[in-house]
């Protein structure tokens, strides 16, 4: 028995002759040592519920629990883990609410009115899709107003890379704009590839993320979402070039907003495109 009186993972997941499923970027983390240490990067969790999605077998589901998160509520597609994701039910009563469904189609609001925090190893087919999407929920009404209290999310680490990026940086891009203009962004550590069954091709990495009180800059989502689609979509053309496409006198645009119209879009600082997004929205 682990420590939580739970049988091993893998004797768990021998026993149910469960195989991780490439259709759901499937890989399993079994060591609770590491499952543990991410739940302990989250933050407090005994006085929050917990969001989860792609549970699997329930690895860090238990460390999450373990580590004494109130109520966990995990979200899980593959509906051959539900035994075991049951089983953890038991050991811990009324601490786990498991769902079955589409994490891309069920919002954590609709799971717990409760201020929560969403931790999980993502899914790398829909990480950056889920990520956008709590992200974009964080608004109420126009107003940048988040239910969740932080988010602890593991991915590739060349995702999380641009995730954390600063300006500059050479992972800078529009992830890295979206993201630390709602959030204090963090690399928090590596994930060596060998502590998953089966073990990924690349190394991965937790990405933590902080609600901020206010976003770092005034701009509308939109408006904010379109430039910078634009200006990261041909990322070497220089800013004057790749901002025709939305906006008809870019030169006077970006002169206007104080930025060298030779500039390209990895050296715009957050406040700078926030400021260039203002100014262009008359455009949109």
């Amino acid at each position: 028995m682990s420590e939580d009186g739970l049988p091993p993972l893998r004797d768990i997941i021998n026993r149910h002759d469960l195989r991780a499923d490439k259709k759901f970027g499937q890989n399993f983390i079994l060591d609770l040592n590491v499952t543990r240490r991410i739940a302990r990067q989250a933050g407090d969790l005994t006085a929050c519920d917990v969001v989860e999605v792609g549970p699997g077998p329930g690895g860090l589901t238990r460390g999450l629990l373990m580590e004494g998160a109130r109520k966990v509520h995990v979200i899980e597609a593959d509906s051959r883990f539900m035994p075991a994701l049951e089983e953890i039910g038991a050991a811990y009563p009324g601490r786990l609410n498991i769902i079955a469904g589409d994490a891309l189609a069920i919002t954590p609001e609709s799971l717990t009115q409760a201020p929560y925090r969403i931790v999980s190893n993502l899914p790398y087919n829909i990480g950056t899709a889920l990520l956008t999407n709590w992200l974009d929920g964080g608004w109420q009404n126009g107003i940048w107003s988040p239910r969740f209290l932080s988010m602890t999310l593991m991915f590739q680490k060349e995702v999380a890379q641009r995730i954390t990026a600063q300006a500059g940086d050479k992972h800078y891009g529009r992830l890295a704009v979206l993201a630390n203009w709602l959030c204090d962004t963090e690399l928090a550590f590596d994930v060596d590839r060998q502590v998953f069954v089966p073990p990924p091709k690349v190394t991965s990495a937790i990405a933590h993320l902080t609600p901020r009180p206010q976003p770092a800059a005034e701009a509308a989502p939109d408006a904010l979402a379109k430039l910078t689609a634009a200006a990261f979509g041909q990322r070497r053309k220089m800013l004057r070039a790749s901002l025709k496409q939305i906006c008809s006198d870019p030169i006077a645009a970006l002169a206007e907003a104080g930025i060298d119209e030779t500039a390209r879009a990895e050296v715009l600082s957050i406040e700078e495109f926030c400021k260039l997004a203002r100014l262009l929205a008359a455009d949109y």
